[in-house]
Formats: structure tokens, sequence, C-alpha cells
């Protein structure tokens, strides 16, 4: 089955979706060649692969094999200098070669699906903007705190006498680590950004094919229709991620377990001076792991919401039309108030903003059902039950289960090592 999605994406994307420079991609373009990512052309691909060389390897090597610094005090030396360079650089390599291989078989609007968005409302059109716009700020709002930690404690470590090397490159060394280590973070984190943008849209489009059910011209064709096209999409963001969340998910996993091994050493020095590096280094990649996990998980459950909705659809058109078999004019008892939801006001409002249109208490309006058998609806009902959309990898879904036994797992190693190392558990 994943042969065929991909043979069908295949054809289907033969020719790279044209855009101009001043569309909403704008400041994703200017951040990709800032970055040196950006490979749409043959010049600035030699350069992206170089920066990427260069920060990704080359950099982190000399750092661990010419600044080790094996004769400083035990505050400057760097015990877990390699297991700190070798994740970072592991989950760098691995999201900018699927980065990459994104942006160059299918490029950046397809990539995004703002090629299809003309299909879409124009709430869900509105909302995915703005969304997009806010990207930046929220790739900015992971990094930039691990990348003050990171820059204070390497500008105390070479002004304080942790190598022998003349001032000015002490200086020179300083800033391609930082440079290093701020590239790595940001190529990593701007996947999962990515990811987690994509998987908003979807959303979006769950959110709006709640509408479509409930539309007074609906019928049970329109509704399978859309449903799926929901989930093909979902079966592509599934076939273009699942390398990328298995081999995040393997690499941060062995990080945390390598690291948990030499910090429970007997004679392993956990002061902060020493592991501090270590523990900031394994709480960006976790913290990237879960904007993966939470995404998925996220957008599974909206796609499984679809079910528990069509089955209220079902049941309030077949108590309606109970009550109207009853009587042709039922009492006022025995009506059911469509506009409003199961509660009063005032349990409304406790709600809150957990409830949309997916997951709510709210009766069916009876005009979305008042022209459709029970046949019909029976058989859509039965058809959401047995095909339940949503993230997977490999045919294993990332719902709220797997997320659970994940998250035991990573948390359980984090704090171990927080603990360990900072003092925090």
């Amino acid at each position: 089955m994943a042969d065929e999605d991909e043979a069908l994406e295949n054809k289907t994307v033969l020719v790279r979706s044209g855009s101009h420079m001043y569309d909403e991609l704008r400041s994703f373009r200017t951040w990709f060649k800032w970055m040196c990512v950006d490979q749409s052309s043959p010049s600035s691909a030699c350069l992206s692969w170089f920066v990427f060389s260069l920060l990704t390897v080359v950099v982190p090597w000399l750092s661990h094999y010419l600044l080790a610094c094996s004769e400083c005090d035990a505050d400057h030396s760097r015990t877990y200098g390699c297991v700190t360079q070798l994740s970072m650089s592991s989950v760098a390599a691995l999201s900018f070669i699927c980065l990459s291989r994104f942006n160059k078989k299918y490029g950046l609007r397809r990539f995004l699906f703002l090629d299809k968005l003309c299909d879409e409302s124009e709430t869900v059109r509105n909302c995915y903007t703005q969304q997009l716009n806010r990207s930046t700020k929220i790739l900015f709002f992971f990094v930039l705190p691990c990348f003050v930690a990171e820059s204070t404690y390497k500008i105390w470590w070479y002004s304080s006498g942790g190598t022998q090397i003349p001032f000015l490159g002490n200086a020179i060394a300083c800033i391609l680590e930082l440079s290093s280590w701020f590239y790595r973070t940001v190529v990593f984190f701007l996947v999962c950004v990515l990811f987690r943008l994509i998987c908003y849209l979807q959303i979006l489009r769950l959110q709006d094919f709640a509408q479509v059910l409930f539309h007074v011209d609906s019928d049970v064709e329109s509704v399978l229709r859309e449903h799926l096209r929901i989930r093909r999409h979902l079966r592509i963001i599934s076939h273009r991620f699942r390398v990328f969340i298995l081999w995040t998910l393997i690499f941060i996993t062995a990080s945390l377990f390598a690291s948990l091994l030499l910090t429970t050493r007997p004679n392993a020095d956990l002061r902060i001076y020493k592991s501090g590096e270590l523990a900031l280094c394994s709480v960006s990649l976790l913290a990237g792991l879960m904007i993966l996990l939470r995404s998925a998980t996220r957008i599974t459950h909206k796609a499984q919401s679809v079910t528990c909705l069509a089955a209220k659809w079902h049941a309030c058109a077949t108590i309606d039309s109970y009550h109207w078999a009853e009587s042709e004019f039922p009492p006022a008892a025995h009506r059911v108030d469509c506009n409003n939801g199961y509660n009063g006001s005032s349990d409304a409002e406790d709600v809150g903003d957990e409830e949309d249109e997916l997951d709510n208490t709210k009766f069916v309006p009876s005009y979305a059902y008042s022209t459709i058998s029970f046949q019909k609806r029976q058989a859509l009902v039965t058809y959401f039950e047995n095909n339940r959309a949503g993230v997977t990898i490999y045919g294993f879904m990332l719902d709220r289960t797997s997320l659970h036994t994940i998250f035991g797992i990573e948390l359980t190693l984090m704090l171990w090592l927080l603990g360990k190392t900072v003092g925090v558990s």
C-alpha cells in the first residue's frame, strides 16, 4: 500500500510548482538563504553542502580533537564532549538530508501544501497563512534560550583559560563553535516546525470538514469524498516524514542512553561546568522530539474525532426521526435544541476553548441530516469506525497511547540525566 501511495504521489508531483519572489513564502526563502539551506540553484546547493560539512562535521571534529584541553583543570576538561558533538551532528545531518530531499523533490510551496490552498475555504487559507507567518517566531522561541545558555558557557570556557590558543585564536574558535551549535540546532528545529505547520493545516481541514458534514446541501457522497481527500493527505505526510521521525527517535534515545552510561560511572565528574553542556544538548533534542510527537498525536486525535462526530450526527438524526414519526408536531419537551449545547450556558463557559467543531458536546442541527436516509448514515458511520485516519510510521499509528509510552521512556531518561548533571529530579 505504501508503494502505491508513493507511485501515486510521484505521478502527481512531476513538476515543481512555480512561485514568485514576493509571495507568502518570502520570509521562509530569506531564512533558508541566510541559513545556507536553500538549494534552488546549483551554486546555492554547493554553498549549502559546504556550510553543512563545515559546521556539522569539520568544526565539531576539530573542537573535540584539537580543543579537548587534556591539560586543563577539572572545570575546563571536556569529558562529555564526544557524546554531545556526536548527538548534535547526527540529528542535524538527518534533518539537513531530509530537508534537502524535500526541497529538491517537491519545492517549498508544494511541500507546505500551499498549491492546494486554492481548493480550501477562506477560513482555512487565512488561518494557515497566519500560522505560516508565526513559524519563524516559534522556531526562535525554542532556539534562542538554548543558544543563550550555550553562548554563556562557551564564552566563560574560552575567556577563563580553557585553552592555550592566543586571544585572537580563542575568539575565532569560540565564534566557530557557537556558529556550529546554532546551525545544527536551527536545522533540526526547522524541520520540526515545518512538520508542525503541515499538521496544523490538516487540523484546519478537519475542522472545516465538520462544517461540510453539517452543511444543508451535503450528502453522503460529498462527505465521503472530502474525508478520502483528507486521508490521502495524511498518508502523504506520513510517507514523507516517517524516516525522519523514526530516526530522530532512535538517535535521541541512543543519545540519552549513552549519556546515562557516562554519568552513572563510579568515577564520573558531574559538576555543572563539565556536564552542563551535555544536559543542554539533551534538553534541546528532546524539545524537538516533543514538537514532532505532539503535532502527530494531535492531528491523529482530531482525525479520529470524526468518528465520534459522525456517530453523534447519526444519533441526533435517528432521535429526531422517531420524534417526528410519533407526531407530526412533536411537543416542545421532546424536541432537541440543536443550536445549544447539551449543557447550559454556564457549563459552556466552563469548557472554554477546549471544544471545537470536531470535539464538542453540541447537538447536530436538524437540517444537516434531513434528506439523508438511515442506511446511508449508518454506512458512513461504519466506514469511519473501520477507517481511522492519522499520522503513521510504517503502519504504526502515532496516537495518544504511543505518545504516552514514548514520552514516559524519554522523560524517565531525561530526568535521570538531569538529576545526575544539574541536580534536577
